[in-house]
């Protein structure tokens, strides 16, 4: 008996609108984490974005993968149970209450609905009953009397079968939960589970991935992606799952003809298309189709879809400038897109990682000036964009970078970004540099300066210059030949060389920092302002003499004091300052690339995709059922005294119930009188 009232309480729980309810309110709540939170991102931009405390405790709740989350799929699977108690328990009930005239109904209740009304009726009780019968059929009602000691009921209804809406609605709950739960996570779970399968690492080439990690051409629901260079062919997918990958074999191989990419005039692409050849594994059978973006393509089961594109292993050209203070000689370095290259020039123990290209680059190039009042500011509207933060969106076109990692005999690592082509900005030209110590941060820009001949040579000339400390003494010596004169005192001129060189020893340590540290722990406050602008005066005319020097030693003709020669000075101690902080020793330039496209594919086996279409086509039916089709109960009481009770009653309250009960009732009196003579 206990065993039974437990069964019965689970009954009505799984059966209850409430339970349903609330299964409803914890999936709504989910589908907002999961829309919120960017779902399914390697782990490590998790960590560095939730911190080591947060990172596992999200971990542990399925945050990073809602939709394909334990709870959430058992969540789901509730629901369909309880849904389909609902549909199961209200079956019976409903459909009786469709077939149901309710022809016994009593002649109290009927004087208790809202709309109800007494008529005379002039005629004796059987015409009564057939002109009443008529007017309800020409009405669109189905009819049932019943036979009373004081006259006759007749019952009317008509959109009974409204009441198939719910079971409509419901049923497509069903259906659609049930196809997402084949198109989910699930069987890839099971597999795990009970298969024996594990994720492996993604770091690692296909070939050497074993087959604890790979699915057979029998996993009826997968989805993943596909990666191919031109001119290359693959027969794999692969599935990020958690922090590593699955490779889900397919029964057909796929290769890459040709990848068109198209452009608008600001430099976004406008279309991109994969000309493709698939060739069944079992028949041979082949055959060649483009798939463009909302333009998939169907194959053995297995839709193919356009997703994205990426490099395919472009082979770059680069020149590596030594940023070292004892600077060598630059010298070229040449490898392809994903290939790790051992950089041992010039006494360098590095590693080059190329990580990506790209031919073209859409970035916001506008900069925010320093607004931080304080004894820095006259030396931070020096600094160059690597101090400063975007805010405002200026849009370019900057042409061809490329990203990498240096890589030191430690392991220790920074990503780095350089464009190509110099863009423009305040009216000079400069190649940009970006830097960043993690991959959730920003790039910081250094911008490097173009001379008049296009080309950053002028920067490097003079930053070897004033990085060198040998050099400091020389250059002091003619920056105070050349602002002091020849007529000035020894001991004048002595201190004037001693302050430059000890500012340029300041400013090879750490750029502009290091000089406004020492303004401000040397100087009082007051004199800090105008101490800085003596300072940056010093930089100038030192730098000046370092470009005179440098191009001396090279013997190139001297340049001008003129406007651009002295932005030119001004951008390379901006230049200058950023690059101590660069966190490389040395500059790599991109000088050429020859590009190699590759396409990137996804590719799905859907067999809920059906059952999810059916349940949208029922969900839609329902829906248009229960709003747009009213029921309607007409009940006519004939009385033998001469009198009618007429009654509607209807499943939802509507502006038009009110109409349509003056229109049968007007109707039905009519009816009921006898026929005026002509």
């Amino acid at each position: 008996m206990r065993q039974r009232s437990t069964l019965r309480a689970l009954y009505e729980l799984l059966s209850s609108m409430r339970f349903a309810i609330s299964l409803l309110t914890i999936l709504g709540i989910a589908s907002i984490i999961g829309t919120v939170l960017k779902q399914n991102e390697p782990y490590n931009n998790y960590l560095n974005q939730f911190g080591p405390f947060w990172f596992p405790i999200f971990e542990k709740l399925g945050l990073y993968a809602v939709y394909n989350s334990v709870w959430f799929l058992t969540i789901l699977a509730f629901l369909v149970i309880s849904t389909s108690v609902c549909i199961v328990r209200q079956t019976r009930p409903m459909l009786l209450d469709m077939r149901s005239f309710r022809e016994h109904a009593k002649e109290n209740s009927l004087a208790q609905f809202q709309h109800h009304t007494r008529v005379p009726c002039a005629l004796p009780t059987a015409e009564a009953q057939a002109a009443a019968s008529a007017y309800l059929a020409r009405a669109g009602f189905a009819t049932r009397s019943n036979p009373r000691g004081d006259g006759v009921l007749l019952a009317a209804k008509q959109g009974s079968w409204s009441r198939i809406g719910y079971f409509l609605a419901h049923a497509a709950i069903v259906l659609i939960c049930v196809g997402g739960l084949l198109d989910g996570n699930l069987p890839l779970k099971a597999q795990m589970a009970m298969g024996g399968k594990t994720v492996t690492a993604g770091n690692q080439l296909i070939a050497d991935i074993g087959p604890e990690s790979r699915l057979g051409l029998d996993n009826w629901s997968f989805r993943g992606n596909v990666f191919i260079p031109e001119g290359k062919s693959a027969n794999v997918a692969v599935l990020n799952v958690q922090d590593g990958i699955l490779l889900q074999d397919l029964p057909f191989t796929v290769s890459l003809k040709k990848f068109h990419l198209e452009h608008y005039e600001s430099g976004m692409p406008k279309r991109f298309a994969s000309d493709i050849i698939v060739t069944d594994n079992a028949s041979g059978r082949s055959i060649e189709k483009t798939i463009e973006v909302n333009k998939p393509f169907e194959f053995d089961g297995v839709m193919m879809y356009q997703a994205s594109f990426e490099d395919g292993g472009s082979r770059l050209k680069l020149v590596a400038h030594d940023l070292r203070p004892d600077a060598g000689s630059d010298f070229p370095l040449e490898g392809a897109v994903g290939e790790s290259i051992k950089v041992s020039a010039a006494g360098l123990d590095h590693t080059l990682e190329l990580g990506s290209f790209r031919p073209f680059n859409i970035e916001n190039m506008a900069n925010e000036q320093p607004t931080e009042a304080s004894a820095m500011a006259s030396l931070e509207k020096h600094l160059g964009s690597g101090a400063k933060s975007p805010t405002r969106k200026d849009m370019q076109n900057v042409g061809p970078s490329f990203q990498y990692k240096l890589r030191d005999s430690a392991g220790q690592a920074r990503e780095y970004q350089t464009y190509m082509q110099p863009i423009q900005q305040d009216g000079a030209w400069y190649m940009l540099a970006g830097m960043r110590d993690s991959p959730s941060a920003q790039f910081r820009f250094m911008r490097i300066p173009m001379d008049a001949d296009g080309k950053p040579d002028s920067w490097f000339m003079i930053r070897r210059q004033l990085v060198d400390k040998s050099r400091h003494a020389e250059l002091a010596r003619r920056f105070a030949a050349t602002a002091l004169g020849p007529d000035v005192d020894a001991t004048v001129r002595g201190r004037m060389e001693e302050t430059t060189r000890k500012t340029l020893e300041l400013f090879a340590i750490g750029g502009f920092e290091s000089v406004g540290k020492f303004i401000e722990g040397t100087i009082p406050e007051a004199e800090r302002d105008k101490a800085a602008d003596v300072f940056i005066k010093i930089l100038e005319g030192a730098t000046w003499e370092a470009w005179k020097l440098a191009r001396a030693e090279a013997r190139l003709p001297a340049v001008s004091a003129d406007g651009p020669a002295a932005r030119l000075v001004r951008d390379t101690l901006n230049a200058t300052s950023d690059s101590l902080h660069y966190g490389a020793p040395v500059f790599l330039q991109l000088a050429g690339f020859e590009e190699v496209r590759a396409t990137v594919l996804q590719v799905t086996r859907s067999p809920g995709k059906p059952i999810v279409y059916l349940g949208s086509l029922l969900l839609v039916l329902g829906v248009f059922a229960m709003l747009y089709v009213r029921e309607r109960r007409l009940f006519v009481l004939i009385k033998d005294s001469g009198e009618a009770l007429i009654a509607l009653s209807a499943n939802r309250k509507s502006m038009d119930v009110e109409e349509s009960f003056r229109r049968h009732r007007d109707g039905l009196a009519a009816a009921l009188q006898p026929p005026t003579p002509a």
